[in-house]
This record gives C-alpha cells, structure tokens and sequence, in this order.
C-alpha cells in the first residue's frame, strides 16, 4: 500500500480514537536510564546540522540542470533487512554514509543501519538536504520500555535539544501488518528562501521488534517530500535465527 494511504488511516484513527498517546517517559531525562544511544544521537545531530549547510552565496538561484530519467534498474538502490523484514528504495543519486556514521556504534546496543542523504552532507545548497537514517538499539537500554510509546520521551528530548519541536501529536499507525509509532517534528532553519522560510521537516517512525527498537528518521524539506521518502519503505515477513 502506498505510504500515503496508510499515512491517511493512521492520521484519522488519531482524530477518532482516544487521541493523543501517552508518554510515560515525557518528563524523564534523557540521561538518567533512558538515555538514547550514542549512535542515535550521533545520527539525530548529524540529520539536524544539515539545515546549516547552505551556500553562503545562493541570494541568486541559476536555472536547474535538467537531468534525464535514470533507466528503471540503474534507479533501484534498494536497502534489505531480513532480520526486520523491511526494505527501502533509496533515491536515484543518494549518497550513502552509513559506513562513516555507523563508527559510533555500540556492540549489541545500537546500531546504524542505514544513513543515505540527496546530496553529501558537507556540500552546500540552499535547499535541505533531503536525508534517512534507520537505526537499531536494544531496549535494554531503556529501562521500564514496554512499547514504542515510551520511546516517545527520549526522542522528542533530543529532537528540541536539537532546535526541532513537534508538529502534531504522535499516534500509532499499521503499515503492511506492522505497528508503528509516528511523531513529526519541524525547524525553522535561518535563513529565508525568495519566497518563504526555510522549514525542515523530520518525520520519525518507531518500531518495536525481537526486543529492539528500530527508527526509520526522514528529513525533508516538505510533509510531500516526507511522503515520497516514506513511499519507498516497505514490510515482509522477518527471518528467525535458527536454532
């Protein structure tokens, strides 16, 4: 199903149900027991600073360079995980870093699965740059975790110490068979295009899974972008270890 559809059915359960979820790590700190991991917070801070990143000379745009549609299978960049059972098409002409973000990882706690990003991090534009990062923690790390949604509390600390603050209430979701956690955040970056401010969306989706928690972490420059991020993410069945 297309992420848009299921985004819409997520979207009204919220407004019909029994509204905003609860969070029994809100008012906890991020660094007494429920601190988020190294690699999170790594990635988190990696996707934040990338709205900083602008050309300092862009008051003028030049036209686009026109690019011609890559052929169907040069365009399939496609991230599988069998453990989870997922997989994401990555965007014609991403960059990926999962490599040098995942130096942060910490053995059997945390880890970056995937960091891909439309242009490199350290170039400059004047637009944001569009970004995902899928990480995986163990919930050992989190003391008195039971569900995503005490996940809630950490990550909305992090994402305000980081400059964003929510955008909507967070709410639960199914996605192909699988219960997710939603919650968006927004950032005003400093400075303005011709036209509007300059806003970046982040969108993070949580899931609780063989006694980990995995997050899917969009960054685009609009709720469409996050939309046509998201579209490329898809569920199977997990694979089991064999015993």
């Amino acid at each position: 199903m297309p992420y848009r559809s299921w985004l819409a059915l997520g979207r009204m359960q919220v407004h019909e149900g029994a509204g905003a979820l609860t969070c029994p790590f809100e008012h906890r700190s991020a660094t007494a027991g429920g601190h988020l991991s190294f690699a999170f917070a790594m990635a988190m801070t990696a996707l934040a600073s990338l709205g900083l990143t602008f050309s300092a000379q862009a008051q003028s745009k030049t036209a686009p360079v026109t690019k011609s549609p890559p052929a169907r299978e040069e365009a399939a960049q496609v991230y599988r995980n069998v453990a989870f059972g997922f997989r994401f098409q990555i965007p014609y002409g991403w960059v990926d870093r999962t490599k040098e973000m995942q130096e942060g990882n910490e053995a059997g706690k945390s880890e970056v699965l995937l960091a891909a990003f439309e242009r490199p991090p350290e170039a400059t534009g004047d637009t944001v740059n569009s970004a995902v990062v899928i990480a995986s923690e163990s919930i050992a790390s989190y003391p008195g975790l039971h569900k995503a949604e005490d996940y809630l509390g950490p990550l909305t600390e992090l994402a305000t110490a980081k400059g964003f603050h929510a955008d909507g209430e967070p709410y639960a979701l199914e996605v192909e068979s699988r219960q997710l956690l939603r919650a968006d955040f927004v950032k005003q970056l400093g400075r303005e295009t011709a036209d509007e401010k300059l806003i970046m969306h982040q969108c993070t989706l949580v899931l609780l899974a063989k006694g980990r928690l995995v997050s899917f972490t969009f960054i685009g420059g609009s709720d469409d972008a996050l939309d046509e991020l998201m579209d490329g993410l898809h569920f199977g069945a997990p694979i089991s270890k064999a015993h």
